[in-house]
């Protein structure tokens, strides 16, 4: 797994079902227009708003009608048997990557904490062959992963603990793991990190925004040995745009653009849909 992954977003219904055949044609969409994989049920997919069986439901349609070598799928819940679970039900379904976030709930946790808990998921996963990636996520969850129980994770058990999406948005962080731990998938969250892959030895970005970037952060992460300024500039300024406080109704707002569908636009409560006005005001900024 490198190279530009999109964080998808999750139709759902008004009654917060999701919706299968405007997910699976947006999946399509991302890995045909330069998106090298696709992360399954991110914060972007609202994974943690929705009931068990949706998530187990979604994750069957991504292994069923997309390429399984290109997904990866967020499992990680505060509770550890349903982060086993759910872990467990990837690993069936053939998912070669978990994003799991650290459980976050009890605070404050300590280091031999959070490795006693990764652990206990790594143990009950026995022989599977499903890697974990941590899913580093501070402003969310309260936790930021220390570099130290990253690298002893990684140190015990290689073939399981393999990489990290960092949504900290602290590259020296990102480097610090490299550093500690040469082999490790290190992912950013924002596509703008890629004009520096090469030299930082990342293996990519995990985004939300490359929903709508993806054409443009493709080419970023194709020209990653020699980066080009001007694609670069405008990856910023369209990143800038998209994210923010209502990121992932900017990003669902932008699909349902995209394929002239307006159920694409509905959010999972506390999200609010993205009034009219700013949805216009979005595309114009964009230059649609």
């Amino acid at each position: 797994m490198q190279g530009v992954i999109a964080a998808v977003p999750t139709p759902v219904r008004e009654d917060r079902s999701p919706i299968k055949d405007l997910f699976v044609e947006h999946c399509q969409w991302a890995l045909a227009n330069g998106c090298d994989g696709l992360n399954i049920l991110g914060s972007t997919g609202e994974a943690n708003s929705l009931a068990g069986a949706a998530r187990r439901q979604v994750m069957g349609w991504a292994a069923q009608a997309l390429p399984k070598g290109r997904l990866m799928v967020g499992t990680g819940t505060p509770s550890l048997q349903d982060t086993i679970a759910l872990t467990e039900h990837a690993d069936d379904l053939g998912y070669g990557i978990a994003l799991v976030l650290p459980p976050y709930y009890y605070q404050p946790v300590s280091d031999s904490g959070l490795v006693d808990w990764y652990m206990a998921v790594h143990a009950a996963l026995g022989e599977r062959p499903i890697e974990i990636y941590f899913y580093n996520f501070p402003q969310m969850t309260g936790i930021n992963i220390p570099v130290d129980v990253i690298a002893d994770l990684a140190t015990k058990v290689p073939e399981r603990f393999t990489g990290i999406k960092d949504s900290s948005g602290d590259l020296d962080y990102c480097r610090k793991i490299i550093a500690v731990q040469g082999t490790f998938k290190v992912f950013p969250s924002s596509e703008t990190a890629l004009e520096t892959a090469h030299a930082d030895a990342f293996s990519g970005c995990i985004s939300a925004s490359v929903n709508f970037t993806a054409p443009l952060a493709g080419q970023a992460w194709e020209q990653r040995n020699n980066p080009s300024q001007a694609i670069a500039a405008e990856i910023q300024r369209q990143r800038g745009i998209i994210a923010g406080s209502t990121l992932i109704a900017n990003v669902k707002s932008l699909v349902a653009d995209r394929v002239q569908d307006h159920r694409w636009r509905a959010v999972v409560p506390p999200f609010q849909t993205l009034p009219e006005a700013d949805s216009q005001h979005l595309r114009t900024a964009l230059g649609g």
